[in-house]
């Protein structure tokens, strides 16, 4: 694998690459990350992997300066899944003067949901990762369906600005007890790790209802996030949407998600489930 850490050096070193998919990180890999990468190589020549804490993306007390950063056994596991290519930049690298232009996606699709309690996150993402588009010139890029609101806002992206890059969503990798593989998990204490997967058996439980025929979504959300509450959690919002834009259900839509964010600790998870 070789690394790159100039922008420079990367271009030089994909030039010949063939057609080249994009997996963009921000480190502390796991599983869900690993898999992203072994699905990567169908569907190009060259699996390029970029590590970026992306300060854009996070507001201040969130957890940028503590987001783990743990770059050697990084490379080990990308080694290990055969990618191609490690773009590593430094933040002076990826913004070598003030960030003064933004990718600002509607307000409709970011100020609801995630963006109702991180404002200007996706601003932040859709900004970096035109970037890192811009840096890479991929043709694939892929992205996992965990962060579903970022996936639709990033594909929408690149569908609007006619972006030479197909977008492909990858499916949720979880853990055997249900729980979507994040980054955030390592910061759960035991205990709490044991109560974290109510999150996804609570949305399984909505979808299972809608399946049968349930159409009091309200209820439905109430309930969850009752329960949630119930068991010591700090729920934001659960929430049956549509998937296509991620606005409220209309009568007769049939292509659903259900989405859920809480704070379990001072861990906040995130989840979802299509319908």
């Amino acid at each position: 694998m070789k690394i790159h850490e100039t922008v420079a050096g990367l271009r030089a070193g994909v030039s010949n690459a063939g057609r080249v998919v994009l997996v963009p990180t921000m480190g502390n890999l796991h599983d869900g990350h690993i898999s992203l990468m072994r699905q990567a190589q169908d569907y190009g020549d060259t699996v390029l992997v970029s590590i970026f804490v992306n300060r854009l993306q996070f507001r201040p007390g969130e957890d940028f300066e503590k987001y783990p950063r743990t770059f050697a056994a990084d490379c080990e596991r990308l080694v290990a899944a055969g990618v191609d290519h490690l773009f590593f930049p430094a933040e002076s690298e990826m913004y070598p003067t003030p960030q003064r232009y933004f990718v600002m996606p509607p307000a409709e699709l970011i100020d609801i949901l995630e963006g109702e309690f991180r404002p200007d996150h996706f601003r932040g993402v859709a900004t970096v990762v035109m970037k890192l588009f811009s840096i890479t010139q991929p043709q694939v890029a892929v992205f996992g369906k965990k962060d579903y609101q970022q996936m639709l806002v990033l594909s929408n992206m690149a569908r609007d600005l006619a972006l030479p890059v197909d977008i492909v969503a990858a499916e949720t990798v979880r853990a055997a007890d249900g729980l979507a593989l994040s980054s955030r998990n390592g910061f759960l204490s035991a205990q709490e790790r044991t109560e974290a997967p109510r999150l996804h058996r609570l949305l399984e439980g909505v979808r299972q209802a809608i399946q049968a025929g349930e159409r009091d979504y309200a209820r439905l959300e109430r309930a969850a996030i009752t329960e949630l509450a119930a068991h010591g959690w700090v729920p934001d919002y659960v929430s049956v949407r549509q998937r296509s834009n991620l606005q409220p259900p209309s009568t007769g839509d049939s292509e659903l998600v259900v989405l859920g964010a809480a704070r379990l600790g001072t861990t906040r998870l995130i989840d979802n489930l299509e319908i």
